[in-house]
């Protein structure tokens, strides 16, 4: 992630400034950083856990969102891989305060950072109840409940986890459906 200025923005100018912007951008205490482009696995490991979720949360009140939604944290806004909210949303809103899981795919540039500052941000968030990180390089899930005190629990292939949030079995080899692990 770059800083893409040095100066610091109101939540207003920041908010404006992304419904104008072709890059997708972070906001973090004033500042604002870029977001690079995924990669065709980041894309198919994201897309499969939407497809999931999308398909076991047909007809019921929570819904899932891919990458261009936002979650708000106080005066900070992240772009999560997925995320599930189950409050009123408005059709045209562009971000969402009450999340119960959130899905972050890792990157090399990325994995560190969303390990450590994301996972403290989104602790702070009331509603979440799971945050759930998935590697690229290597076919590992690592989910953290709130119900178990954010203690990790890691998934390897063969296995399947439970997303207590939305009462959802996955396999990781769904997870991972579509993605050549040989390169």
């Amino acid at each position: 992630m770059k800083i893409a200025n040095k100066y610091h923005l109101t939540e207003q100018e920041y908010l404006q400034g992304e419904l104008q912007s072709q890059t997708k951008h972070e906001f973090v205490h004033g500042e604002v950083f870029a977001m690079v482009g995924a990669s065709a696995g980041h894309n198919l490991i994201s897309g499969n856990v939407f497809a999931e979720l999308r398909a076991h949360l047909k007809g019921k009140s929570c819904r899932p969102y891919i990458n261009d939604m936002k979650v708000k944290i106080a005066q900070n806004f992240y772009y999560p891989d997925v995320v599930v909210d189950c409050s009123q949303i408005s059709n045209d809103a562009y971000f969402v305060e009450t999340p119960i899981l959130i899905v972050e795919v890792l990157s090399a540039s990325t994995k560190m950072y969303d390990k450590t500052f994301k996972l403290q941000q989104y602790q702070q968030i009331p509603t979440l109840q799971e945050y759930v990180m998935i590697e690229q390089e290597t076919q590992l899930v690592e989910v953290l409940s709130r119900l178990d005190g954010w203690q990790p629990h890691y998934y390897e292939p063969h296995e399947s986890f439970i997303l207590q949030s939305v009462g959802l079995t996955l396999l990781v080899a769904d997870v991972y459906d579509g993605i050549n692990m040989s390169n």
